[in-house]
């Protein structure tokens, strides 16, 4: 793993999976005669699932740990990693993928819900190793550079991406809480030594628990505690629900309890409770025997309930029915269906969610497939006047014009598992009435907060080193392009407060001559960037890491109609390099259309930013001009296929994603035929590009051949590969021509 030649590139889950199977093969093809190794590691739910368990595996079924070996290699000088989507597993995903491995003939245990044996609980904490945001805070040893490349943003604007119309009179809103969650809670200090803490909980009667054994800090680390109060919470979900009734509008949740494993289940299970408050109160002696778990959504609750008398449950179908009757129309994931926004807690994920419905003039999809404005809770205010900002300035402004808005890069502080996202396993949901502090190694409470049974205590932190870098990144990009840069920090908050000194006593020591950079809390900052957006003017967003994940899915979404077509570099502090290819929100969808038509519309054209970005790195840190030149004719074959507009097509028979590959892979030959700088990758990729442009029909029609049928792929989280390789390479002539290629 230490040969500098080399490239990782993952396999993942979904749709950017199924792509890499068309891909990879014209990557490794194209590289080879430059002497880059591509390596595939396969990171995907069920690889990391099986590679949790080998002790109940026969050994050929035994998989490697690759998400740990590419932990260790982020941290080396070597590493260039090109990173796909990947789940970010909630519990009913996590236990359909189990159920699935199961079916395969892999003897892994049953997730226990609630444990009781030690057996059951070293296989529950073993499972929540994958659960959340399990891939990213492993790979993630640096911070976030990611930005809408040139080629993209002129497709945007050539090719503008429709807009909703919005009204001043919209009464779309965003509802959150005013006290009692996590911002109004939040305490934070730096510590100015290094430390071992641990974190306690002490009842009324003074007894203490445990809650997280010893962990060291570095000297000049944040932490923060703070809490979400259940009492309050259940309060702000009572009003807004009787509010969205008044207002007719669609009541809709907005969380991310994929990413915050832990407190946004929870979160989430009130919300459900609340809703359908009267079905928990007449039916919850027999909802409990059934093991009903909202944490996992309305849905879980609607499965159970199949499995009961007729009457039974005939008796819980009316109460629900009364429930949706007497209460607010609730938004929908899929109207056709009858899913809810409360049906599934990973269906609605806010940083895709909210640009979504911002983009669509303030409306989601209401049980008669029908838009209406909307009510957006996002219980947490830390950053939900962000999106308040934004609506707010739609409705004065009415939409944004993509042939003319300018762009928002953004510089994230993410590196070493910073912030709320590195906070799964500090989380606890408290049993009882008490007190959690956070006590150093002198028995010294740096932290401490009264808590109350139900609510949700996090501690969350961050690194000196990887501040210190963000700011040295931010400085880098304001430079790089004189565009203002922006840190988007609340004094009032306290997190940011002390971010806020590190900023003041670091920034100096770079040189900021003649550069625009300030800090402005979240909604200012919104507004500022917002107003500079909509006149064409471009604006650095240097921001946290929950914040940097919000902003590059609302500006991107607004800017280009999908985050999936961003360029995110980022660089590792150690020197290497890791290369993600954009969201994948949208790939369950692509998968069921696949399976169902034999259509794959997933747009690959976030791997081919990557890898270029990728082969440059490569080339300058190994000095490989053959990779710099891969580098630069790749970029021009983007521009090239996006000029032509070879992006896939929803409907099938269309171009899909394998006819696009295709025409990357036209184009890449053509541009390294066309270059002056090798000979020899001149001379061999000639060839290549004139057997392609003179097969091109033949190669287009096998393609399109192979839709308009049902593809059997054998696992949605597992498939069989031989079945996607001849599913996802169906053209022939295609596949003679680049494995000729050495």
């Amino acid at each position: 793993m230490s040969n500098t030649t080399q490239i990782i590139y993952t396999k993942t889950d979904e749709a950017p999976a199924l792509a890499t199977y068309s891909f990879l093969p014209i990557i490794e093809a194209f590289t080879k005669p430059s002497g880059i190794e591509v390596i595939s590691k396969d990171i995907s739910l069920a690889g990391r699932i099986l590679a949790l368990f080998p002790d109940y595996l026969k050994p050929e079924q035994q998989v490697a740990d690759a998400l740990t070996e590419l932990g260790q290699l982020a941290k080396t000088p070597e590493a260039n990693i090109i990173k796909l989507p990947n789940i970010s597993a909630s519990v009913p995903q996590l236990k359909a993928a189990i159920a699935e491995l199961q079916s395969l003939g892999y003897k892994i245990p049953n997730y226990p819900s609630n444990p009781i044996t030690d057996e059951e609980k070293d296989i529950q904490n073993r499972y929540n190793k994958v659960k959340g945001s399990a891939v990213n805070p492993v790979l993630r040893e640096g911070n976030s550079d990611r930005r809408a490349p040139k080629s993209v943003k002129n497709y945007a604007k050539k090719n503008p991406h429709s807009m909703g119309v919005w009204s001043a009179n919209s009464k779309t809103h965003v509802a959150t809480m005013q006290h009692g969650d996590f911002y109004s809670n939040e305490k934070s200090i730096t510590v100015a030594n290094p430390t071992d803490i641990k974190i306690e909980f002490v009842n009324s009667k003074g007894d203490t628990t445990v809650l997280k054994d010893k962990f060291p800090l570095l000297a000049g680390e944040i932490i923060d505690a703070t809490l979400m109060s259940k009492k309050a919470l259940l309060n702000f979900l009572d009003t807004q629900i009787k509010d969205a009734k008044e207002k007719n509008v669609l009541f809709s949740l907005h969380m991310k309890a994929t990413m915050m494993k832990v407190s946004d289940p929870i979160i989430f299970g009130h919300a459900v409770t609340v809703f359908f408050k009267d079905v928990f109160e007449k039916h919850g002696v027999v909802l409990k025997e059934l093991g009903v778990n909202v944490n996992n959504g309305f849905g879980d609750l609607i499965a159970k309930i199949q499995t009961l008398p007729q009457d039974k449950k005939e008796a819980i179908e009316t109460t629900i029915k009364s429930s949706f009757e007497n209460g607010p129309a609730v938004a929908m994931v899929n109207s056709d269906k009858g899913i809810t926004n409360l049906h599934v807690p990973s269906d609605v994920i806010i940083d895709a969610s909210m640009p979504a419905m911002i983009r669509t003039s303030g409306k989601m999809w209401n049980a008669e497939g029908k838009l209406q404005d909307t009510k957006a809770v996002i219980p947490d205010s830390s950053y939900a006047g962000i999106y308040q900002a934004t609506i707010e300035f739609c409705k004065e402004n009415g939409a944004f014009d993509p042939t003319t808005m300018g762009t928002i890069p953004n510089v994230g502080l993410m590196a070493q598992k910073a912030e709320e996202y590195g906070s799964h396993d500090k989380t606890f949901e408290i049993q009882e009435d008490g007190i959690v502090q956070v006590v150093d190694n002198s028995g010294n409470i740096l932290l401490q907060n009264n808590v109350e049974k139900g609510d949700i205590w996090r501690m969350c932190q961050v690194k000196d080193a990887p501040i210190q870098d963000w700011i040295k990144l931010a400085v880098t990009r304001a430079r790089a392009t004189n565009t203002p840069a922006i840190f988007w920090l609340d004094k009032n908050r306290a997190h940011d407060a002390e971010i806020i000194k590190k900023v003041n006593t670091y920034l100096p020591n770079f040189d900021t001559n003649g550069l625009d950079i300030q800090i402005m809390a979240p909604k200012e900052a919104t507004l500022f960037t917002l107003k500079r957006l909509k006149d064409g003017e471009d604006t650095i967003s240097v921001t946290g890491n929950v914040l940097r994940d919000f902003l590059t899915d609302l500006f991107p979404i607004l800017e280009l109609g999908t985050s999936a077509k961003m360029l995110s570099i980022v660089p590792l502090m150690n020197g290497g390099g890791l290369f993600e290819t954009g969201a994948g929100g949208s790939a369950p969808k692509h998968v069921e259309q696949f399976i169902e038509e034999g259509h794959l519309r997933w747009d690959s054209l976030g791997e081919f930013l990557a890898l270029a970005a990728s082969l440059e790195h490569l080339g300058e840190t190994c000095n490989n001009p053959k990779a710099l030149i891969l580098a630069e004719t790749l970029d021009d074959a983007t521009d090239k296929f996006l000029d032509k507009d070879k992006s896939p097509s929803r409907k099938v028979g269309e171009l899909d994603n394998r006819g696009s590959h295709f025409y990357l892979a036209l184009y890449w030959a053509q541009a390294l035929a066309a270059q002056t700088k090798d000979a020899e990758l001149k001379n061999k990729f000639g060839k290549i590009a004139e057997e392609m442009q003179s097969k091109e029909a033949v190669i287009i029609k096998e393609l399109n051949n192979a839709q308009g049928k049902p593809v059997a792929i054998g696992g949605y989280y597992e498939p069989n590969e031989t079945l996607v390789v001849n599913a996802m390479r169906p053209s022939k002539t295609l596949n003679a021509i680049i494995d000729s290629i050495s």
